[in-house]
């Protein structure tokens, strides 16, 4: 008997909450097809215990009207919503976290899904794979919050995972340089060289001192550039005690890339300084 009134329990939360996500009317004022979505609190108290399985049915409806938006090419903005309701019931529901970390795009001005993937981060502090899509996220989106994705990434430089590659490991610190000036961030990175902390990594700040050099992101042949060669050398000679600290400092900042004015930018000047000598001109003939 006991079982049967859990499967009449069950069946009457799952109805109640099928019947709110059907009868509900659209949000007012927007241009998406809305979905009632209410607080988790609200639907703990009607699942009468059963969290797990209306964390399920929640979750299985959002991929369902996610799936409908790609067929009739209607936005859904809400996937970060149902995924909050589903880990509010099911902390450790690890398939939400995995969605929107992995479907969100990058420019999104909706930040909801922050906190989704804080709370992803706190129930999975193992998965880096997770943590840096978040940390990307966070540096590149629209609100681009660089100190706030290197907190997120610096506990794997000392991760005893041994599928984290190097440059994942370090990628805190190319978060942290690119919030400074480059002069400061020149001397952190090779401060970092020196530190035994980093002494696995040296190859990756290489690449951490051409990018904040200037130089494109990404490095075609790094034996046949000049440039990557030259810091190559440079840090390996500090390292190995050939030359100094303020030696390899002013070398290599010397090397830094002169940027050259967009065309828009040029324009702009050529505009300004015409309409100075229409000015000069004109209060030389009064």
């Amino acid at each position: 008997m006991r079982s049967w009134r859990f499967v009449a329990v069950l069946a009457v939360a799952i109805a109640i909450v099928a019947a709110a996500f059907h009868f509900a009317k659209p949000l007012p004022s927007t241009n998406f097809d809305e979905t009632f979505l209410p607080k988790a609190s609200y639907v703990r108290y009607i699942a009468a215990g059963h969290d797990n399985s209306v964390a399920g049915l929640f979750w299985i409806m959002g991929l369902t009207d996610l799936g409908e938006s790609y067929f009739t090419g209607k936005e859904y903005n809400y996937l970060s919503h149902v995924a909050e309701i589903c880990t509010d019931l099911d902390s450790l529901f690890y398939t939400p976290y995995y969605f929107v970390g992995a479907l969100t795009p990058q420019d999104a001005t909706d930040t909801s899904d922050y906190r989704v993937m804080r709370k992803a981060i706190r129930m999975y502090p193992d998965d880096w794979r997770m943590a840096l899509a978040f940390s990307l996220r966070l540096a590149m989106g629209a609100y681009p919050d660089k100190k706030a994705a290197a907190d997120v990434m610096r506990p794997y430089l000392t991760s005893k995972d041994t599928t984290i590659p190097d440059h994942i490991r370090t990628i805190h610190r190319i978060f942290e340089l690119d919030t400074m000036q480059t002069e400061i961030a020149l001397e952190t990175a090779l401060n970092d060289v020196m530190q035994p902390n980093f002494k696995t990594y040296r190859k990756s700040f290489y690449g951490k001192i051409y990018r904040l050099l200037g130089y494109r992101n990404l490095i075609e042949n790094q034996d046949t550039d000049e440039i990557y060669q030259m810091i190559k050398n440079t840090i390996d000679d500090l390292v190995a005690g050939k030359i100094s600290f303020q030696q390899a400092y002013f070398y290599l900042l010397s090397k830094k890339k002169k940027e050259v004015p967009r065309i828009e930018e040029v324009q702009d000047s050529v505009a300004v300084d015409s309409v100075a000598a229409d000015t000069v001109v004109a209060d030389s003939i009064r």
